[in-house]
């Protein structure tokens, strides 16, 4: 299995989109520093996550989201929660 996720900094204004087998893990990655793109803007709550079968499928997803169709997308889902 394989995860498309998104984080949104708790400090600042940046969301992150990403790809893992273990979002839970890559959670703790990215609020302890060990992700250099993502280091300065910590902390992260996750606020999307989405699962596929493949990874082929899932990095198509991951491509998406980071279009600007996919960033108004999470956007839509940010702003009701």
């Amino acid at each position: 299995m394989f995860f498309v996720y998104a984080i949104d900094s708790q400090s600042r204004n940046y969301t992150y989109i990403g790809l893992s087998d273990n979002v839970e893990r890559r959670l703790v990655e990215h609020n302890t520093g060990k992700n250099k793109t993502t280091k300065p803007y910590r902390p992260f709550r996750l606020f999307y996550k989405e699962q596929f079968e493949t990874r082929a499928e899932a990095r198509k997803r991951e491509k998406y989201l980071k279009s600007g169709a996919g960033r108004e997308y999470l956007k839509e889902i940010k702003a009701t929660q």
